[in-house]
């Protein structure tokens, strides 16, 4: 046999090999793609079950989709699909099989199933709030809203289109307003009746100056807590939603350092607590100067009413990678480890009679909490009973403009260096 021949023999050999191993994945293809296929619009449309004549025979004449179906469901936010008689769907949206409510080409929830068989018995469109479990204790349950109606009665085809919007959020924001209502009404209704007593005391005591005096420092007192409580339900009811702020400014961490201290020098003197802070860092961090004071302060001061006398509150600052922590230490009572989960909740108190006795309102840390989440930042906390605690705010570091002065983030601060003891 000649060369040439035999190249020839090969080669129509290797173009038939090579045309058997493009048919067989071909067939490989054509097979995945009937399983399940998702189109660019972001529909499920699944397939029916092999070996099932009765499947095969629907799979070659399917029941049609009204015009327009298939584009609703396509931009529809809640999760949507199209259910034909006998329980099988034939068209969904990628959220339906995400939330868990189809499977394959089933409805997986039995209460959507006999909404689905009520609905094509009776033509009615039908409402439900309905809880979706898990089956996991560690993931909450959901709760959704679904709507079924029937969508085509032609040729007796009687498809039904059902709606299931996710309201978890919701509720749980509905819950949360409603535990706040409940709370800030029992947390006034302490000041308001002592100054109603009060004012009752002093009508009485009218021809007794001593005791009037007496009545009218407390009511005083009194006062300036209902003052600070609606002060800072005010300040929470801004803060609710974490949003970060539209236009972040400069703020320079020592100027707020400097005040948090001023503002609690009296009180921190008055329970002979001395008041220790960093001095000359030049560092800066993005935000609301005003709501980082509020943030700050807030830790200071609770430092210093859970300190005993003779001890020290710190106030440090150092910086980590783009960030600024400042952190606020005392020598203090400490904090339970299975308490320190609970401490940024609304009104929660450590110490319920120490906080009646200074007349804390337990919104204190859980404003801290919103200020540094609106600022893209985070509050950490570290505590031993008996020992002390340290809160500290963690915050995007201030960066100059292109072209600008270097960013304060490149100077270097000691958490122990340049501090300085304030005057007590």
């Amino acid at each position: 046999m000649s060369p040439v021949r035999t190249i020839g023999v090969v080669g129509t050999a290797l173009l038939l090999l090579v045309g058997v191993f493009l048919g067989a994945s071909a067939l490989l293809l054509t097979q995945r793609l009937g399983r399940s296929s998702t189109d660019a619009a972001g529909l499920h449309r699944p397939a029916t079950t092999a070996g099932n004549p009765a499947a095969d025979t629907e799979a070659v004449s399917p029941p049609a989709v009204p015009a327009g179906v298939t584009e609703v469901l396509a931009v529809l936010s809640a999760s949507a699909f199209v259910v034909q008689p006998g329980g099988t769907v034939v068209e969904g949206s990628r959220a339906a099989y995400e939330l868990g409510l189809v499977r394959g080409d089933r409805v997986v929830l039995p209460e959507l199933t006999d909404l689905i068989r009520a609905t094509r018995r009776d033509g009615q469109i039908r409402d439900r709030q309905l809880v979706l479990s898990s089956g996991r204790a560690s993931t909450a349950a959901r709760h959704v809203s679904a709507r079924v109606a029937l969508l085509d009665d032609t040729a007796g085809q009687s498809l039904v289109l059902v709606l299931v919007d996710d309201r978890t959020r919701e509720r749980r924001v509905e819950a949360v307003r409603r535990d706040f209502t409940v709370n800030v009404s029992h947390e006034l209704k302490t000041p308001v009746g002592a100054l109603t007593l009060l004012a009752e005391a002093v009508d009485e005591a009218a021809d007794d100056p001593e005791a009037v005096s007496r009545f009218a420092q407390r009511m005083r007192v009194e006062a300036e807590r209902l003052g600070r409580l609606v002060q800072q339900v005010i300040e929470l009811s801004r803060l609710q939603d974490d949003e970060l702020l539209d236009e972040p400014q400069r703020v320079d961490v020592d100027v707020m350092v400097a005040a948090a201290l001023d503002r609690t020098r009296i009180d921190a003197e008055a329970r002979r607590v001395a008041l220790v802070g960093q001095r000359k860092t030049g560092l800066a961090v993005r935000g609301n100067a005003g709501r980082l004071q509020v943030a700050l302060g807030n830790l200071v001061d609770n430092a210093v009413v859970y300190s005993p006398g003779d001890t020290r509150v710190t106030v440090t600052v150092k910086t980590t990678g783009d960030k600024v922590h400042i952190t606020v230490s005392d020598q203090g009572i400490g904090i339970a480890e299975a308490e320190l989960e609970r401490i940024f909740e609304r009104f929660y108190r450590v110490d319920p009679a120490r906080a009646r006795a200074t007349g804390g309102t337990g919104l204190g840390l859980s404003i801290v909490k919103h200020i540094a989440a609106s600022h893209g930042g985070e509050v950490r906390v570290w505590s031993v009973e008996r020992t002390g605690s340290s809160f500290t705010l963690v915050l995007p570091a201030w960066t100059e403009p292109a072209g600008g002065e270097d960013s304060d983030t490149s100077r270097e601060s000691s958490t122990t260096a340049n501090l300085q003891e304030a005057p007590s």
